[in-house]
């Protein structure tokens, strides 16, 4: 039975053991197996980070309008008589642009001016009356009060027929006639607008931060977007002596020249304003950034050897090599391998845009290698392939293709 006994316990001591090791086997086994596994190489495009002479700028969205603009009315009511423009016309300062039918008023001047004549011939006649002592002062002192009045009844008499004829307080183009011949006419009733064009006023509001940049006098540049091939030159004519306490903007009016007058008042321009020397920035491509709450980032490409021995340093000379290897499959076309790539993850300092560019104030220096497109992919020491095959658009005056 001892012997029994001991049999049994070495043989389930055996097969316990060997199950043990055996699950022992299979974990170091299934450890070295993940362990030679690794993320695939992610593709990406590059970009080599530049330095360009960089104008700084104040941008702004403002409004057109005309120097001189009015909707044309007429202070007193009546039929209208004439009419003399077409809707379109360019007019002069002074040129009759409609007439009420005025006969009454007419009438009732030519007896005022009567009644004012026979004033002055009795005054007249007074006057020599007294100087040959036949009438007294007081007569006299009546006549010239009645004469008076009687003009003074004729000017307004004539000022109140005036007010029928409509004319053009300034040059401009008319716009569409709102009127017709034989309508009448309530006091105040819209006839045409008249707008002058040679020369507008853009209205915009800029930052108080913007300020010590602006001045009267200084040149803008106005854009539209009927006409997004052309830029109009202009200067600032007038700052608001006020900051918005809303807004904290500040108002500010310039005043284009517009021949051919193909800007029309009310249409929205997007302003830019020259502030400052030119400066020297290093730029990138917009879509190089990863804009996120805590900072912005972008990927720099590195040799991964140099990287472990530089500590994540940069490769000074590895951007052109970056930039050509996109031609190239992976690791085929029966051409040499690549040196293996890596990226890492840096915090940026970004400044003002234009067009598909960013200025980069601080994290990138001219000469690094960075990651355009395909971060989303991408953690701090990825293997990376380039394809440079299609790139980020890099325009920094960017204009709409039509597909």
């Amino acid at each position: 039975m001892i012997w029994r006994m001991i049999v049994m316990l070495a043989v389930l001591g055996a097969l316990l053991g060997g199950y043990f090791g055996f699950q022992q086997f299979k974990g170091k086994m299934i450890h070295q197996f993940l362990s030679t596994m690794a993320n695939p190489p992610q593709t990406i495009s590059t970009v080599t980070a530049a330095t360009q002479t960089w104008q700084p700028e104040v941008q702004a969205v403002g409004s057109l309008r005309a120097v001189n603009g009015a909707a044309l009315s007429l202070e007193v009511g009546g039929v209208v008589d004439q009419i003399g423009f077409q809707s379109g016309d360019d007019v002069q300062a002074g040129q009759v642009l409609l007439r009420l039918r005025g006969d009454d008023d007419t009438a009732k001047l030519a007896g005022l001016e009567a009644t004012a004549s026979l004033a002055q011939v009795n005054y007249d006649r007074d006057v020599r009356q007294f100087h040959a002592q036949a009438v007294s002062q007081s007569v006299v002192d009546t006549d010239n009060f009645n004469l008076k009045n009687a003009r003074a009844q004729a000017e307004w008499q004539k000022a109140e027929l005036a007010k029928k004829t409509l004319l053009a307080p300034f040059a401009g183009h008319l716009g569409i006639r709102a009127v017709d011949l034989g309508q009448y006419l309530n006091p105040g009733t819209a006839v045409v607008t008249l707008e002058a064009l040679d020369t507008l006023f853009v209205d915009f509001s800029v930052p108080q931060q913007a300020l010590n940049r602006v001045a009267v006098g200084q040149a803008v540049t106005a854009k539209v977007d009927t006409f997004p091939e052309q830029n109009f030159q202009g200067k600032i004519i007038a700052v608001s002596p006020s900051v918005d306490t809303d807004s904290r903007n500040v108002q500010m009016r310039a005043s284009l020249p517009n021949p051919g007058h193909r800007l029309l008042p009310g249409m929205f321009a997007t302003i830019n304003i020259a502030a400052g020397a030119t400066e020297q920035r290093v730029t990138l491509p917009q879509t190089a950034i990863t804009y996120n709450p805590y900072g912005s980032t972008v990927y720099l490409v590195e040799h991964a050897d140099e990287t472990a021995q530089n500590a994540g340093g940069l490769v000074q000379n590895g951007g052109a090599a970056a930039q050509n290897a996109g031609g190239a499959s992976q690791n085929g076309g029966g051409g040499a391998a690549q040196p293996k790539l890596v990226v890492r993850q840096v915090f940026v300092t970004t400044g003002a845009t234009r067009g598909d560019q960013v200025a980069v104030l601080s994290g990138v220096k001219a000469g690094d290698v960075v990651v355009s497109a395909g971060q989303i992919k991408l953690h701090n020491g990825s293997t990376v392939l380039v394809n440079n095959s299609v790139q980020a658009s890099d325009n920094p005056a960017p204009k709409p293709v039509d597909q």
